[in-house]
């Protein structure tokens, strides 16, 4: 177990000093990480085991999501978190700007089953749409669609698309072979632009907003 002190000694590569409440957050994230570890050991909920790297990888690129997304964003906006899994980058996002109204899309029941225990037990606001995002009204639109690169990335691209509103904002956070989310992000999107996370040799955030006028 890392305690709040060490995880944001940790974090700070990602976030520059850019959170208004540490201890507050910093407290949280040690309580998520807690729920992370004890459910990781029974249901696969992330290939990653070690509690660093879980910090480092998980918490710290979605915070540096989070840093980039924030500006952008008016309060209260809406963001959809396209295959949430463990909830990257949207639970982050969620306790770096309170004020947002997060949804975590995820279709499997065991996980949605822990977003849910992650979000009762910090006590937080967050919304959990335990389908595929293709299954929701057809009218529901978002201001920032955020995801982790998953399969079928040019598909998935394209559902978020159709999930942001006009003038809206998609945030995919991408590895290796990420040339092809640039790729397929310029074919659907003309404006945007990309941000290597820092600590990290081979993640980037990409940035696009969508049409106004589609």
């Amino acid at each position: 177990m890392l305690s709040a002190s060490r995880i944001f000694e940790l974090l700070k590569p990602f976030l520059d000093g850019d959170v208004t409440d540490t201890n507050t957050v910093m407290g949280q994230l040690e309580v998520y990480l807690d729920l992370l570890l004890r459910w990781n050991a029974r249901t696969n909920l992330t290939a990653i085991r070690e509690p660093e790297a879980m910090v480092t990888r998980h918490f710290g690129e979605s915070l540096f999501a989070a840093r980039l997304i924030s500006p952008l964003l008016k309060p209260g906006a809406s963001l959809l978190d396209f295959g949430s899994g463990a909830g990257f980058p949207g639970l982050p996002i969620q306790l770096y700007r309170p004020d947002l109204r997060v949804t975590l899309a995820e279709s499997q029941g065991k996980k949605a089953s822990f977003l849910r225990e992650v979000i009762r037990t910090l006590g937080l606001t967050t919304e959990v749409w335990a389908n595929r995002v293709e299954a929701m009204p057809p009218a529901q639109r978002f201001d920032c669609v955020a995801l982790r690169a998953v399969d079928r990335m040019e598909d998935v691209l394209r559902g978020a698309v159709l999930r942001v509103t006009p003038g809206g904002l998609i945030a995919v956070m991408a590895g290796s072979g990420s040339d092809e989310v640039e790729k397929q992000l310029g074919k659907l999107l003309p404006d945007g632009e990309s941000f290597p996370i820092p600590a990290s040799d081979r993640t980037q955030v990409y940035l696009y907003t969508a049409p106004a006028n589609p």
